[in-house]
């Protein structure tokens, strides 16, 4: 079973050892020194920034990042969105990566996916929606979101994360059950 944490300040080492692995630096592109790792990570586990970030443990062993916010807070991106896609004012997004490279190409994206997508309509009663855009490029990213039950709604031409990479996005949405 797949359980979520908030991030906090001692995880901040492993966040970094994290997004310096050529898996997640490929599509993350953030720096991973201290220093940049706090000012990336430290508002939102302090609070100060509506993300949420969370690491994701399966039998008590932290393998994952997951991250989710609501469009709303961060009109700039969402209105880069809404002008491919109809963003309803209740969507949340989510993000996520694999820390560990051993952990890649076993269908735990997948399960991940899954498990945060149960947390996120426990969490966030209100949300109905969830809207991830994904690089194109990122096979195996929207291949999981594909497995985890969203269903690609259209095509956005957004910021990539990394510059190396063309502003095609996919984008995908799932619909709270029921």
């Amino acid at each position: 079973m797949i359980t979520f944490r908030r991030v906090v300040p001692a995880d901040f080492p492993l966040l970094g050892e994290w997004l310096s692995q050529p898996h997640v630096a490929r599509w993350w592109n953030q720096e991973f020194t201290p220093e940049a790792v706090e000012r990336d990570f430290g508002p939102t586990s302090r609070g100060e920034e509506p993300a949420e970030d969370f690491l994701a443990f399966e039998d008590g062993v932290a393998f994952a990042h997951a991250q989710r916010s609501r469009w709303v807070d961060y009109p700039e991106e969402s209105a880069a969105i809404g002008a491919s896609v109809d963003v309803p004012g209740d969507a949340l997004t989510i993000d996520y990566f694999i820390g560990e490279l051993s952990q890649i190409s076993s269908g735990r994206g997948t399960k991940l996916i899954g498990a945060f997508v149960r947390d996120t309509w426990e969490t966030h009663p209100a949300a109905n929606t969830i809207i991830v855009p994904v690089s194109a490029g990122n096979i195996a990213s929207w291949r999981g979101v594909e497995k985890g039950g969203f269903r690609r709604i259209g095509e956005a031409q957004l910021e990539p994360d990394n510059p190396i990479d063309p502003p095609l996005h996919y984008v995908y949405r799932l619909d709270r059950p029921g």
